[in-house]
């Protein structure tokens, strides 16, 4: 009987270990998984794994937890915590009573992506890589500015020899010159020949020198009218912002829409300048710039300063994790600026030009038409002149969108013989009125 008694029993001892093990046994796609934790979890928790944010960090969870326990847990912390559970009470009141979000909606294999991506042992490995390709970057920054120090020197040394060559090359020749008293004239040969082989002779005639001041006066006026036409005209135009926002990192490589931080541009007539509560939106769980891309001249802890400005100013404290109260309000500088007496609406343009404005300039976006390729700027600056003349080039160029409700009902019932291209001109689009009010 014992013969077949205790292998029976080790048998079943054997099965449930091996059930057990099988339950806690984390196998899922670490890159789904990893996919899956950005539109979840970064919200509340790093994305590396290592920092406490709103939650707690996650790195190592998996050896402190059963897979069973964090299935409960990730699906609904609340009826976990109903349950009498001491480990998922004792978290609540850690975190003075923040409920994590219960994410009912997750399957258990994508959860099992998530663990995976969150217990995954390359990680380590990927952070090490990062410290030391980070400290690669570091060196060649610091060995690139020393060679750019010593090019300096060596340009103004070769500057410095052809100066002294210059002055030397003077003073032999203005010893020549006085040893052989070669005569000075007091006035320019050039002007000397022209006054006395043209001007003195024909000044006497009245419809020369008439001629000779009208011309003068025209000359001026161009000089007069040109230099009038450059005042405010300021393309090229790029400040130094008190916060360094890279466009081509936010809009070109992150693809984040221009809507979305100018929100004001497709409903409003001004675009806006987007508060600092925006920039939180992402930067509450990005607190260090993780990207490949680094503009010549910069480095990673330089981005690094620039979004703690964004915590100075907003009063945020990274550390606790809350807001301080203690706001200092950013004093962008403006680059666009309509002088008062134009009228431009956003809207128009955003909504009822879209089609039409990207086809003519053959943009990608309707904001590039006027601002440029800002998805390809570090720094802002502006591409266009922005002037009367420019405007009204594309009002007597650019087509009306005929789908548009009010030209269908409107302009074209009334002109069913139009043959011409229904430009904006042909609806007052060149009328003074329509800017000017």
């Amino acid at each position: 009987m014992n013969k077949i008694f205790f292998p029976v029993i080790f048998l079943l001892l054997f099965t449930t270990a091996t059930v057990v093990k099988s339950q806690n046994l984390i196998e899922g796609d670490v890159n789904n998984g990893k996919d899956l934790f950005k539109k979840n979890c970064t919200a509340c928790h790093s994305i590396d794994l290592k920092k406490k944010m709103v939650g707690p960090a996650l790195y190592g969870i998996t050896k402190k937890r059963n897979r069973e326990w964090l299935h409960k847990w990730i699906k609904d912390n609340k009826s976990l915590r109903n349950s009498g559970d001491k480990e998922a009470i004792k978290i609540y009141k850690e975190y003075q009573g923040i409920e994590m979000n219960s994410f009912a909606q997750l399957s258990s294999k994508q959860i099992d992506d998530i663990l995976s991506f969150i217990k995954d042992e390359k990680l380590e490995k990927n952070k090490k890589d990062k410290e030391e390709d980070k400290d690669k970057e570091n060196i060649n920054i610091i060995e690139e500015k020393n060679f750019l120090i010593k090019l300096f020197i060596l340009f103004l040394i070769i500057i410095f020899i052809i100066i002294i060559w210059i002055l030397y090359k003077v003073l032999i020749l203005y010893k020549l010159l006085f040893k052989d008293n070669v005569f000075f004239p007091k006035k320019d040969l050039f002007i000397k020949i022209i006054y006395e082989n043209f001007l003195r002779k024909n000044l006497r005639n009245w419809y020369f020198l008439l001629l000779f001041l009208i011309t003068f006066a025209i000359f001026n006026i161009y000089l007069i009218w040109n230099f009038l036409m450059k005042i405010d005209v300021n393309k090229g135009y790029e400040p130094k912002q008190p916060i360094y926002f890279s466009h081509k990192i936010h809009s070109g490589i992150n693809k984040i829409d221009c809507l979305y931080c100018h929100s004001n541009a497709k409903y409003g007539k001004v675009s806006g300048i987007p508060s600092a509560n925006i920039c939180m939106n992402c930067h509450i769980t990005i607190n260090e710039y993780n990207g490949d891309y680094i503009e010549k001249g910069k480095s990673r802890e330089e981005y690094n300063n620039e979004i703690k400005k964004i915590y100075y100013a907003i009063g945020w404290d990274e550390k606790k994790m809350k807001y301080t109260g203690k706001i200092h309000p950013i004093k962008w500088i403006r680059i666009h600026n309509m002088p008062d007496f134009v009228y431009f609406d956003h809207s128009q343009h955003i909504i009822s030009g879209n089609k039409s404005i990207k086809k003519f300039k053959k943009v990608e976006t309707v904001c590039n038409a006027c601002h440029g390729e800002v998805n390809e700027m570090n720094q802002i600056k502006m591409s266009e002149d922005f002037t009367m003349g420019w405007c009204i080039s594309c009002h007597r160029n650019i087509e009306f969108d005929k789908d548009n409700k009010y030209y269908k009902e409107y302009f074209l019932k009334n002109n069913k013989n139009n043959t011409e291209k229904n430009t904006i001109d042909k609806i007052g689009g060149t009328e003074c009125a329509k800017c000017h009010y």
